[in-house]
């Protein structure tokens, strides 16, 4: 599948680190480096513009390093760029540890996963089906 994309930076294009990685590395681009304070949220723009083809989304995801290494992670998420959204992919970030974080230029900030979905038909019942589980949840099925 191909995705037409604008890169209005200078850094790379989002790309796969690994063979087999679902994510490709979403980068900040930023005129200069600014300072995520702890318990504090920022947009973050990245540069990157894309247009998807119909039936699939783009997500955007925290990256894991970040979030155990720093406690710096995304909100929202995943973040969902629907086929039809034409305007720069910036990323919610926040910081949610005890001391402040530096994101500068370039900085692999979040991943994008490209996937495919589809769209439901809603039919209006007055039941559904009875299962085992019925409408336990938050916990239901236990810790082990």
């Amino acid at each position: 599948m191909e995705v037409k994309i604008i890169n209005h930076s200078a850094n790379p294009l989002p790309a796969y680190e690994t063979d087999l990685s679902a994510g490709m590395d979403l980068r900040a681009n930023l005129k200069d480096e600014f300072t995520l304070q702890p318990m504090e949220r920022d947009l973050v723009p990245t540069g990157i513009y894309i247009e998807l083809p119909a039936g699939f989304e783009a997500q955007i995801r925290p990256r894991s390093g970040l979030a155990c290494k720093y406690g710096v992670t995304v909100l929202n998420t995943p973040g969902t760029i629907d086929a039809d959204y034409r305007g720069e992919i910036k990323v919610i970030m926040v910081n949610l540890s005890k001391k402040p974080y530096v994101i500068r230029n370039g900085d692999r900030i979040a991943q994008m996963v490209i996937s495919k979905h589809e769209r439901a038909k809603l039919d209006l019942v007055e039941k559904l089906d009875t299962t085992k589980r019925g409408t336990g949840g938050f916990g239901h099925t236990g810790s082990e």
